[in-house]
């Protein structure tokens, strides 16, 4: 997981996250995979995560696909079982953070001002933003 998120984390694009992080939440995690022809190896093409916040509120995050298969429909995938998730907990909102704002908006997301968002999303995730704190990220929601 760590060597597909390399290129997007050293660019700012995705919080970088430790190994102990990544196993600590690992059950937040969904994965696209595909079998190599050649080799029969499964690998990982691609990943998110449905971090909850509250009761009501949840999010979608490191949402990455290999640079192969982008604009292939595993990442709009990924992000489809993500709510599908969501709405089986009976979450009511799901948000995001994200420079790509219009694949979301695609999928249903609406823009909102980050100003909305929960206070302890700031200080628990965006500390770590090579970016922070001059926040260029778009904030977007889904509603069900």
């Amino acid at each position: 997981m760590q060597e597909l998120v390399r290129d997007e984390v050293a660019s700012g694009l995705i919080l970088p996250r430790s190994d102990d992080e990544i196993s600590t939440n690992i059950r937040s995690y969904i994965l696209a995979c595909k079998v190599d022809e050649e080799s029969k190896v499964e690998q990982i093409v691609g990943f998110c995560a449905l971090h909850i916040h509250t009761v009501n509120l949840a999010e979608v995050r490191s949402l990455v696909v290999s640079k192969d298969l982008r604009g292939g429909g595993v990442g709009s995938e990924l992000v489809k079982q993500i709510l599908k998730e969501a709405e089986s907990y009976e979450i009511k909102t799901v948000f995001t953070l994200t420079y790509r704002k219009s694949f979301f908006e695609k999928l249903g997301f609406v823009e909102i001002p980050k100003s909305d968002l929960p206070a302890q999303k700031i200080w628990a995730d965006c500390i770590k933003c090579k970016h922070f704190p001059v926040c260029d990220e778009i904030a977007l929601i889904y509603k069900f």
